[in-house]
């Protein structure tokens, strides 16, 4: 059961509340409806129930608030809007990547997409998706926990009307089962049609909590269904009639030949046409255009057939009216683990060609880089291997690091698949972990890469005079897979705290560009002091001795950060982390 008390929104400006103390239940194993005119203040009742919104109230979801629930997706599916996911990516690796974020068993993605009706579309990309087909969709996502209830805000709102209907049968199959369900919508008939229980809001106020059918006795008016093929001479005289004799009637124009009739019965109707010679198709009292019912599956768990399709139409596209079944529900459910963000992160990473398409312009802009360094002459070594021209603040391994990091958390805010039951992005330590990790083992291969590429690139073009291996290549590689893991790490801190991958990227220029002046100025200074022999003093501190020669790597790290550049990186590193730190915590505070 959903219970709602006292939702209430915040003013702003002096203007009244969109929601002011709204009060009601949806009842498990019933379907129920959140009717008002557009701007009535449905979406904002949902966004506070589901504190998407600050305001005053409080919802409960079978007792507990839904901050006291630790895995919201399997208390509560939503669908708000279209789906939050990358354009490029496929329709199963979004739900499969959505399996690894709630920690269900990823043969659940192909469950869901058989109820849903979308098999024949799993590997087609969410932005081919036409809007009925997005629909289904987020239909999918928002079952994909198993949710006892369901939270909808307009889910037919521009679908067809075959579509609407099946949708509808797929609400209803789940409240049948147990789950309670509700939904905003503007059409008042369609929540009769649909709903067992109808909640009416008017400007932010609750005005009626109805059963469904008196919601149609009392709230819809009873109307004259008519159809001529001479409507238009016929409302005319409807309303002629009506006028002279005083009377409250209101004709309305329908498409095609049709009338809606007000205020009027059929007797009136037919004797005003049989005396002006008019012709009548169809004359029938109708309350609230009940219009056709919902598909239901049958209790046997049989299904009604599809509608004939007509020639030369497309046979994969799901059909409609065919409403499949449930998908079962989850018999056991996966522990809190630390590898679920990693599984997320690695499916999101791999599921769109970002990725790939950046790591194979960095290889190719490294190599053309290199062979170009040499030709002209005057490049150190170290330099050609990873083709860092002294004119650019950075080499392209540490930019495209840099811009995959960014990404990983740019991508979060841009297309918010972690945000649809609670509004925001995330900002858990095990998700920044698992980015971290990420990034820093794809900038690894994408140091390795890129300069094994780049020492190929010399050997064919120049012989072995270039291809050698430098002698402090130890030292070298540290600084190098150092600064590389540096500006990936960098990338994602700045685009978490600053929601863009744009910003994530300038705050990995910002380091070479305005960070490491400041730190060669620091280090050009005066000193009267040294650090010399810090490695030997540190080992008679911890009275251990270093295996395998521990006091050569630790020089060499010691070395790396003295240099501006590594200098800078740590501090800028820091300062990006710390910042995250308290972004997240006040959004806990929050």
């Amino acid at each position: 059961m959903i219970q709602a008390i006292g939702l209430t929104s915040n003013t702003r400006k002096a203007r009244p509340p969109a929601v002011d103390d709204v009060s009601f239940e949806a009842r498990a194993g019933h379907v129920t409806a959140l009717v008002g005119a557009p701007g009535a203040g449905k979406t904002t009742a949902l966004r506070l129930m589901l504190e998407l919104q600050q305001g005053r109230g409080i919802t409960y979801f079978r007792g507990r608030p839904l901050h006291r629930i630790a895995h919201p997706s399997r208390e509560v599916g939503v669908l708000m809007g279209e789906v939050p996911g990358h354009p490029a990516r496929t329709v199963r690796g979004q739900l499969r990547m959505l399996c690894a974020a709630a920690g269900v068993p990823v043969r659940r993605a192909d469950e869901v997409l058989e109820a849903v009706g979308l098999v024949s579309l799993r590997n087609e990309n969410l932005g081919t998706l036409s809007r009925g087909m997005d629909r289904r969709l987020g239909l999918a996502c928002a079952l994909l926990s198993a949710p006892h209830a369901l939270v909808l805000d307009g889910p037919t709102d521009g679908l067809a009307v075959r579509e609407g209907r099946w949708l509808h049968g797929i609400l209803r199959a789940h409240a049948t089962q147990g789950g309670a369900v509700l939904f905003t919508t503007d059409d008042p008939k369609e929540a009769a049609r649909t709903a067992d229980r109808v909640v009416t809001l008017d400007q932010g106020r609750l005005v009626a909590d109805q059963e469904a059918a008196e919601f149609a006795r009392t709230r819809l008016r009873p109307r004259v269904a008519v159809r001529s093929p001479h409507a238009a001479r016929l409302g005319s005289l409807l309303t002629k009639e009506a006028r002279s004799a005083q009377r409250s009637v209101e004709v309305v124009h329908e498409e095609g030949n049709r009338l809606s009739v007000y205020g009027s019965t059929c007797a009136d109707i037919g004797e005003t046409a049989f005396r002006h010679g008019i012709l009548v198709h169809q004359l029938a009292d109708e309350t609230g255009d009940m219009g056709p019912a919902p598909i239901v599956p049958s209790e046997e768990g049989e299904h009604p057939a599809a509608e004939q399709r007509p020639a030369g139409a497309p046979t994969d596209a799901p059909a409609a009216d065919v409403l499949s079944a449930l998908p079962p529900p989850i018999a056991v459910r996966q522990v809190r683990s630390p590898l679920r963000p990693l599984r997320y992160e690695l499916r999101r990473a791999a599921g769109v060609g970002t990725g790939y398409f950046t790591a194979a312009a960095v290889l190719v802009t490294s190599v053309l880089l290199s062979v170009l360094l040499a030709r002209i002459g005057h490049t150190p070594q170290p330099r050609l291997l990873a083709a860092w021209p002294r004119e650019l603040p950075l080499p392209p391994a540490a930019l495209g690091a840099g811009l995959l990091g960014a990404v990983a958390f740019g991508e979060e805010f841009r297309h918010p698949a972690l945000a649809a039951d609670r509004g925001t992005v995330p900002r858990r330590l095990g998700l920044l972990a698992a980015k971290l990790l990420v990034a820093s083992v794809t900038a690894l291969l994408l140091a390795f890469v890129t300069v094994g590429c780049d020492l190929e690139a010399l050997y064919l073009v120049y012989g072995r005079e270039l291809a050698g291996v430098p002698s402090d290549w130890l030292s070298l590689s540290a600084s190098w897979f150092g600064l590389v893991v540096g500006c990936a790490w960098a990338g994602v801190l700045a685009a978490g705290i600053f929601r863009s991958t744009a910003a994530g990227l300038a705050a990995v220029l910002a380091v070479p560009v305005a960070v490491v002046p400041l730190v060669q100025k620091a280090f050009q200074g005066p000193s009267v002091r040294s650090a010399a022999g810090f490695p030997e003093r540190l080992r008679e501190l911890v009275l251990v001795q270093w295996p395998f020669g521990g006091e050569r790597y630790l020089a060499a790290g010691v070395r790396v950060l003295a240099q501006p550049v590594g200098g800078a990186m740590l501090l800028s590193l820091a300062a990006l982390l710390c910042a995250y730190l308290l972004t997240t915590l006040r959004s806990r505070v929050r």
